[in-house]
């Protein structure tokens, strides 16, 4: 992973992968400049139409969230809410919360 976000095209990742990094970087750079040509080399590098709709997506979304966060000054959640995020992801949310998150309920409720 390191690799990857020093430098892609140094990495030791696929060809294919390396297209979709090229094509992701491109859409992040100069999205006004995407054409044809440049989605039949993705194309041609293996990747689904599909498949690019999820990565344009999942792109899309970051640059909107990183904008969105850096204009209104929203700030970033402390250690403590990561740990109890991390900690519902492991048990799903159709499960009861972790004993931290049920603790700080019942504490609200009582004061």
């Amino acid at each position: 992973m390191d690799a990857v976000l020093k430098d892609y095209h140094t990495a030791p990742i696929s060809s294919a992968e390396k297209a979709l990094f090229k094509f992701l970087e491109k859409v992040n750079e100069r999205s006004n400049q995407i054409r044809l040509p440049d989605v039949a080399e993705v194309r041609q590098a293996g990747w689904s139409d599909e498949a690019l709709y999820d990565a344009l997506t999942v792109c899309a979304l970051f640059n909107f969230y990183n904008r969105w966060v850096d204009a209104t000054g929203v700030h970033d959640l402390p250690a403590g809410a990561y740990a109890m995020q991390a900690q519902r992801l492991k048990g799903g949310y159709l499960h009861p919360a972790p004993a931290a998150a049920q603790e700080a309920r019942t504490k609200g409720r009582s004061s």
